[in-house]
Formats: structure tokens, C-alpha cells, sequence
């Protein structure tokens, strides 16, 4: 087959001929992983460098700069499976200084390649291929949106190579569930630069989970494939930047946000939101006089919101951990202890908790809630304490059989001496350990000291 130039300036600088043809139509893009076997020679048909010789197949990222630029372009052209011979200027290789001592200064090389297998770039969080990225356009600058971020982008999302939404859209990254962007999506974002364009592979965890999605036809479990187009995004204002009035409305503004999420009943939004307002409010030199207790109200709310979201969600230590922190801003507040009782019910602790609801009426002796939840308290310590008697009354009363059943053993390995054949009396104890005679037989009792006929005791 005739060489192909694929060099961007058309210089001849990297010249492929394909030997055996891939399959399929993709080809690798910038971050994908591939695996390849080469052979590397000189002009002259001298051989400098094999992965076949060495039995062992080469792996690198395409686009990494971290093999020579004729294999970030040539590589980047084949399919797999495709067998191909590159040939390489020396400004595409190894230049001018070349690689001592194969090969030499201003060398043209040739490699033959074969592109054993590749995977697009691993963008998961568990480094698991569960969201992987296929460059289709580069993007610009060097800059990514981050969380927080006003994105805008373009996607296509695909099942079973079917279209199942098509749409532009506009959301603050982080906040992406509020308007149907999966989870795969929004992670993959901050690695995307502005006017990239890439495929995304995102496996079921990452997309529409154990759920699927009815609207759009997809099962349960089921793995998607987006095509996204990130148009234009804009950072958050950084916190450092920003006034102490400023980061007073902001935090208002997310605390609202998130009482919005919470009661729309998306509670893992709401936490996201919620945790952005002490991130505002956390250096307290910053307020003054009025602003200060502005400052301590709105973090003694987010704090409280915070540990319901957490009650909702069962995270109980983390729900504990807020009401804390509400806690020492404001040492008497009663929902704070409220929801601090709820979260040790929660850990099982009624003994705790029931001192945070004590504190409730301390505070508010016309708290109901508080009361009931006492009842609660005390009905589970009272169970609990009538199992842990049953335990040990149990626990006591089996040491108690093993112990018996333990002297009765002792006293099976004894010898019972009113029941064996000679009486009380072994054989070992008559004189000359002598068999019984008779007599002794029929008396078991009765030892007949001078029954072997020896006549020892005549005289007696």
C-alpha cells in the first residue's frame, strides 16, 4: 500500500505504509492507553531496538510526550490490529543529537508496528475503566472548569448506539443531578479543556445506576456513551478575592440553594451545597461587630441543615459531627441537641442520647418531641438491659452444665470398687498379685492374706 504523509505540515516528516489492515473504524486519540509491538531499524536495514525480541508487548499514552513525536501521530492513525511501517524524520525523532550509541545524529528511522489492543483514557475515580474519555477535538489553553464552575455544554448521550437526548445545557458543575446530567459526565468535566469535544464511556455506577431511566428507555445497569462538547465555562470568584459582606451573600445564597435541594427531597445535593457555606465563612477575623453574628447564625444553620441531611441519609457520625460544630458556636441550641440524640438513637446509644434530650427540655421544657424521644430512651435501655441479663444469666448457666458435665466425666473415669469382680481389692494387692480364689469371689470384701498355700500365718 502506498505511504501516507501524516506529518500536520505535510513535510514528509512521518510517512506510514499499512502492512495489514485493523478492524473497525476508531483509532486512538490523545490519553488513550495503547499496546503495541515494534521493530526499530536504520535506513541501512540495521535493527537498533525490538519489543518482539524481547517477548514483551510496549505500553504508552498517546499524546504524552513520553515516546517520539512520529509515534504520537502515526500511532494515533492506525486501528487495532493494523500493521504498519512508520518512517521517521530525525525532527520527528531523535534529531540532531540522536540516541547514542544505536542511533546515530540526524537519523530517518523506520518501525514496524503492530497495535496490539488500546483503551481510551481512564478518567474514574477508582482507576477502574468505569468513565473513559476518547478525544474527538482538542480543546484550548490550558485552563478546566473546576467545582463550581458555570459550564455549558453540548451532549449526546447514546445506548445500544441509539440516541436517547440531545441537548445544550447550562448548570454549575457539581450541581449537575438538578438538570439530569449523570454522574460520569460531571466527573469527567474538569479534565476537559474549553471547545474540547470527547466520547465518554461511563459504565452503570457512574450513569444510571441499579435504577435506569424510564423517560429514556434504559434498563437497569445498563453502561452509556456520551459525546460531550464543553462550549464555555466560567471559575467561581475566589474566596480570597472577595469582601467580608461578599462572603456573607454568598453564603446566604448557598444555604438558600440548598434548603431548595432539601426540600426537593435531592439530599446529596443539598450537602454539596450546605458544606460551600462554612468554606465562605471559616476565617472569623474577617467579621466585625454585626456582620460576626451574621457570620456565626449562618454557619450554626448550615451545620444543623447539614446534620439532617445526614439523619436522612443515615450517616449518623457525620450528623453528630455537625450538630457538634453547631454546638460550640452556640452551646444551648436546642436543635442541635435534638438532632445530636437522634444521630447516638442512631448509633444505637440511648444511654447518650438520652442526655442530649434531657438538655432539650433543660432549654425548651415544652418540647414534646424531646419527651417522647426520652420514652424512647428509656424503653431501649430497659431492653437492653433485660437482654444483657438474659445474656449473662444464660452465659452463667452454661459455665454452670460445663462445670457438671465436667465432674461427671472425672467421676466416669474413676473405678467404681463395688462393682468390679474382685471388690475393693485389685489383683495387685493380693500377695504375689495371685488371681482371687473361690471364696474371695464369692466375698468380694473379704482378703485371704495367706490363700497361695504357704502357710505364712500357721501360727496365728
Amino acid at each position: 500500500m502506498a505511504e501516507i504523509d501524516l506529518s500536520p505540515a505535510q513535510d514528509r516528516g512521518v510517512l506510514k505504509e499499512i502492512i495489514k489492515e485493523g478492524v473497525g473504524d476508531e483509532t486512538p486519540t490523545n490519553g488513550c492507553k495503547v499496546k503495541v509491538h515494534y521493530t526499530g531499524t536504520l535506513l541501512n536495514g540495521e535493527k537498533f531496538d525490538s519489543s518482539r525480541d524481547r517477548d514483551k508487548p510496549f505500553k504508552f499514552v498517546v499524546g504524552s510526550n513520553s515516546v517520539i513525536k512520529a509515534w504520537d501521530i502515526g500511532i494515533a492513525s492506525m486501528k487495532k490490529g493494523e500493521i504498519a511501517v512508520l518512517t521517521c524524520a530525525p525532527e520527528y525523532a531523535y534529531g540532531k543529537s540522536g540516541s547514542p550509541p544505536s542511533i546515530p545524529p540526524d537519523a530517518t528511522l523506520k518501525f514496524e508496528v503492530e497495535l496490539l489492543d488500546w483503551c481510551g483514557e481512564d478518567l474514574s475515580p477508582g482507576k477502574d475503566k468505569s468513565i473513559q474519555r476518547f478525544q474527538l477535538v482538542a480543546g484550548q489553553n490550558y485552563a478546566n472548569p473546576e467545582d463550581g464552575s458555570t459550564v455549558k455544554i453540548h451532549l449526546v448521550g447514546k445506548y445500544n448506539d441509539e440516541v436517547f437526548e440531545d441537548r445544550e445545557v447550562e448548570f454549575i458543575l457539581g450541581e449537575g443531578e438538578d438538570v439530569g446530567i449523570v454522574e460520569g459526565v460531571e466527573l469527567a468535566l474538569p479534565r476537559f479543556l474549553k471547545g474540547e469535544k470527547s466520547r465518554l464511556l461511563i459504565k452503570s455506577k457512574h450513569a444510571f445506576k441499579e435504577e435506569g431511566n424510564s423517560k429514556y428507555k434504559i434498563p437497569p445497569n445498563a453502561d452509556v456513551e456520551y459525546e460531550v462538547e464543553l462550549q464555555n465555562f466560567e471559575k467561581e470568584t475566589s474566596i480570597w478575592s472577595m469582601k467580608p459582606e461578599e462572603k456573607i451573600e454568598q453564603a446566604k445564597m448557598q444555604k438558600e440553594k440548598g434548603t431548595k435541594y432539601l426540600t426537593s427531597n435531592k439530599i446529596n445535593l443539598a450537602i454539596k451545597v450546605y458544606q460551600k457555606v462554612p468554606k465562605y465563612l471559616n476565617v472569623v477575623t474577617d467579621f466585625t461587630d454585626d456582620l460576626k453574628k451574621e457570620r456565626d447564625s449562618l454557619l450554626v444553620a448550615a451545620h444543623l441543615n447539614l446534620a439532617l441531611c445526614y439523619l436522612k441519609t443515615n450517616e449518623n457520625l457525620l450528623a453528630k459531627e455537625e450538630c457538634a460544630k453547631a454546638l460550640e458556636l452556640d452551646p444551648q441550641n436546642e436543635k442541635a441537641l435534638f438532632r445530636r440524640g437522634q444521630a447516638h438513637l442512631g448509633l444505637a446509644s440511648p444511654e447518650i442520647a438520652i442526655n442530649d434530650f434531657q438538655e432539650v427540655l433543660k432549654v425548651q421544657p415544652k418540647n414534646t418531641a424531646a419527651s417522647k424521644q426520652i420514652l424512647i430512651c428509656n424503653s431501649l435501655i430497659k431492653k437492653q438491659l433485660a437482654k444483657e441479663k438474659k445474656l449473662y444469666a444464660n452465659m452463667f448457666d452454661k459455665f454452670a452444665q460445663e462445670d457438671k458435665q465436667k465432674e461427671e466425666q472425672k467421676l466416669k473415669e474413676q473405678p467404681d470398687v463395688m462393682r468390679e469382680t474382685l471388690g475393693e481389692w485389685g489383683q495387685e494387692e493380693r500377695p504375689g498379685g495371685r488371681d482371687a480364689t473361690a471364696f474371695e469371689k464369692e466375698n468380694p470384701n473379704i482378703l485371704m492374706l495367706n490363700a497361695n498355700g504357704s502357710g505364712e500365718f500357721k501360727n496365728m
